[in-house]
This record gives C-alpha cells, sequence and structure tokens, in this order.
C-alpha cells in the first residue's frame, strides 16, 4: 500500500514562500490503477516526484507497506519504482535496449538477460525488435515515450509512477 499523509510542499522564491502542496493525503491499495488529473501547475508532478523522492516534502509522510520512505536510500527507493517522465529522461549516448536495462542492469543482472527483458518489453510496448542498437535521437517522440515506458517496466516494479506518459505516443 502507498499512502500519502498530509503532504505539503513549500518552494522559496526570494523571500517569498509559494505553496506547491498543501495537506494532500491519499491512500492507493496494492494492484490499484489511479490517475490524478487537474490543471497545469496544481501539484501532479511535484506529487509523483515526492513518492521516488526525487523532491522532499515540506512536512507530511509517505510510506510503503508502511514504511516510511524518507528512512530509505533514495537511490535504492528508485530503482524500486517505475517512473515514466513527460519527457521520456531517456540517456541519449544509450541505445534503446541498454536504456531500458538500466535499472535491471544496476540491480545486477547480467547483460544478456537484462538485454532479453528488454527485447521483451520492447515487443510489449509495439516497438520492433529492429530498434534494439538505435539511440533515442534516431527514434521518433513517440517511440522515444514507448521506451520510456518499458524502461519503467524493466525492473518488474511494485508501483509504477506515470507522468503523461502517452502525450507523444500514436494511438
Amino acid at each position: 500500500m502507498l499512502q500519502l499523509t498530509d503532504i505539503r510542499k513549500n518552494y522559496s522564491e526570494g523571500e517569498n514562500q509559494v505553496r506547491a502542496l498543501q495537506g494532500i493525503s491519499l491512500q492507493f491499495r496494492r494492484s490499484e490503477f489511479v490517475s490524478i488529473l487537474g490543471p497545469s501547475g496544481c501539484g501532479k508532478t511535484t506529487s509523483l516526484r515526492m513518492i521516488n523522492r526525487m523532491v522532499e516534502p515540506t512536512s507530511g509522510a509517505i510510506t510503503i507497506d508502511g514504511v516510511d520512505i524518507a528512512t530509505r536510500p533514495a537511490v535504492a527507493l528508485r530503482r524500486s519504482i517505475g517512473y515514466v517522465m513527460q519527457n521520456s529522461g531517456l540517456l541519449p549516448h544509450l541505445t534503446v535496449a541498454a536504456n531500458i536495462a538500466t535499472v535491471p542492469r544496476l540491480n545486477g543482472v547480467a547483460r544478456g538477460p537484462a538485454r532479453e527483458r528488454a527485447l521483451e518489453l520492447m515487443a510489449t510496448v509495439g516497438l520492433d525488435a529492429a530498434m534494439a542498437d538505435r539511440y533515442p535521437s534516431q527514434l521518433s517522440g513517440g517511440q522515444q515515450q514507448r521506451v520510456g515506458v518499458a524502461r519503467a517496466l524493466a525492473a518488474d516494479p511494485n508501483i509504477l509512477l506515470m507522468d503523461e506518459p502517452f502525450g507523444a505516443v500514436d494511438p
């Protein structure tokens, strides 16, 4: 279970405090699919970035299965959560397959099995295996976004955060 309890986030702009989030409390059960909708600037991305500790809350608590995420090393936490960014966030110097295999490799999976998993996921998201050795700059925006989705799924995470993941993807 993922739980956010009274989450607040303030940013400093000069002498002013800008309130990005105020008292957000949410609870998500295992295997639940949830969409958060709202206008630009309402805190959707900030909320997602706090769940994987890319942004720290000003106050409140976020727990996964009852464990406060602030007690976990941020890098280990991020490797256990799938995250698809708005703009794919691909590493430009790595091939498609290497981008997808990044987290499994960081988690100790050997190169061969990690590439096999990458090729499986390419098929899952509708990318031809012939694209495995291309670089992100050689792909369309929609293809890059599909690679981002495959990369988020590569470590078989319990939590998958998706920030406008299909904006550039054709139906």
